[in-house]
C-alpha cells in the first residue's frame, strides 16, 4: 500500500489496520467532516422546506449509501468480512439504533422548543464520557472533563431562547442525547473492536437495514401516504435532482463521519458535533443575516474556545502517553539479559 492517505480507505478484513494515524491525518478528516456536515445541514434545511418528509429523506440518504457502497465494492475498494450470526445481529441492532435515534429526535422536536432541544443535545459529550467510564472502565484526565464544560455551556448560550418543554418531551430529548452518544460509541467500537469493519463495509451492511426501517417509520407516521399526494401535485424533475444530490452528499458525509470516528474517537466526534452547531450559527450570521444577542456571541466564543482547548488537552494527553510508552519500551530493552 502506498504512503498516501486514500480518500476511501481500502480494507480487506479484520486486523488489517496500519500504524497509528498522525494528528495531521486526524485533523484533516475532521476538517472534511465539518465541510460535509455543514453542507448537508444547510442543504437539508433548503430541501425540507419544499419536501416535508424527514423519514423519507433519511430513507433517500440510506438508499444512496447502499448504491454508493455497492459501486465502490464492485470497483474493489473494499471486501466483505465473513461474519457470524451473532455479529450480523450486532450490525442489525446498530442499524436499529441509527434509525431509532433519528425517530426520537424528530418526535421530541414536536414536544419541546428548538433552543431546549439543542442545549440538551449539546450534553452528548458528557453522555459519551459516562458510557466509556461505566461500560469500558476508561479513565480521562481532569483537564479533559474541564475542557468539555465550555463546549457544552457555549451551545446553551449560543442558542438561548424560549426553553419550553413537556414532561414527555424532556424525557425523549434526554433519551435522544443519550442514544446519540451511544450511536457514536457503537460506531467507533464496530470499527476498532473485535469486528474491525472498514467505514465503507460498515455503511454497506447498515444502509439497506436502515433504509427498510425508514420506510416502516414513514408508513406508520403517514409520510408514505402524504408522499403519494405530493408526487402527483408537487414533484418536479428539479426537486428529484435536488433529492439525489442531497443523498450523494449524505453518502459522502457518512463515509467521512465513520472514518473520522475511527481515527479520532467517539468523544472527539461528539465535541466536533457541538462545534459544528456553532459553525452553523456563524454561517447563518454571515449569509442569512441572523441576528444575535451578546449572550449568543458569548456562547459562540465559549464553544469555539472550548473546542480548541479540548484539542490541546487531547494532544498533550497523546504526547504524554506516547512518551510513557517509549519510556517503558526502552526500559524493557535495557533489562534484556545479554547472551553468554
Amino acid at each position: 500500500m502506498s504512503s498516501e492517505v486514500p480518500i476511501l480507505p481500502v480494507h480487506s478484513g479484520p486486523g488489517t489496520d496500519g500504524p497509528q494515524d498522525s494528528l495531521r491525518v486526524k485533523y484533516q478528516w475532521l476538517a472534511v467532516y465539518f465541510f460535509f456536515n455543514l453542507a448537508l445541514t444547510i442543504y437539508n434545511k433548503a430541501v425540507l422546506g419544499n419536501f416535508p418528509f424527514p423519514y423519507i429523506l433519511t430513507g433517500i440518504h440510506t438508499l444512496c449509501g447502499t448504491i454508493g457502497c455497492l459501486y465502490f465494492y464492485m470497483k474493489g475498494a473494499f471486501t466483505l468480512t465473513s461474519l457470524s450470526d451473532r455479529e450480523n445481529v450486532t450490525l442489525f441492532m446498530f442499524s436499529l439504533l441509527y434509525t431509532i435515534n433519528i425517530a426520537i429526535s424528530n418526535v421530541s422536536l414536536n414536544l419541546v422548543t428548538v433552543p431546549f432541544h439543542q442545549i440538551v443535545r449539546a450534553m452528548t459529550p458528557f453522555f459519551t464520557v459516562i458510557i466509556y467510564v461505566i461500560g469500558y472502565r476508561k479513565v480521562y484526565s481532569t483537564m479533559t472533563y474541564v475542557s468539555l464544560i465550555p463546549v457544552v455551556a457555549g451551545v446553551g448560550f449560543a442558542t438561548a431562547g424560549d426553553y419550553y418543554f413537556t414532561p414527555m418531551g424532556f424525557i425523549l430529548t434526554l433519551l435522544g442525547a443519550f442514544l446519540a452518544a451511544l450511536k457514536t460509541v457503537a460506531t467507533n467500537r464496530v470499527q476498532t473492536g473485535r469486528l474491525r469493519l472498514s467505514p465503507l463495509e460498515l455503511l454497506f451492511r447498515m444502509s439497506p437495514l436502515a433504509f427498510a426501517q425508514c420506510l416502516i417509520y414513514a408508513y406508520f407516521t403517514g409520510e408514505a401516504a402524504s408522499l403519494r399526494d405530493y408526487w402527483h401535485s408537487s414533484m418536479t424533475g428539479n426537486m428529484m435532482f435536488k433529492l439525489l444530490l442531497n443523498g450523494a452528499i449524505a453518502f459522502g458525509l457518512n463515509v467521512v463521519s465513520f472514518t473520522a470516528n475511527k481515527k479520532t474517537g467517539a468523544l472527539t466526534m461528539t465535541v466536533a458535533a457541538n462545534v459544528k452547531q456553532i459553525l452553523t450559527i456563524v454561517l447563518a450570521i454571515m449569509f442569512f443575516h441572523l441576528a444575535v444577542t451578546p449572550m449568543n456571541a458569548i456562547g459562540i466564543i465559549l464553544t469555539l474556545t472550548g473546542g480548541a482547548w479540548y484539542a490541546k488537552v487531547e494532544l498533550e494527553n497523546k504526547q504524554r502517553n506516547t512518551s510513557t510508552a517509549a519510556s517503558h519500551l526502552q526500559k524493557d530493552k535495557d533489562t534484556v539479559p545479554l547472551k553468554a
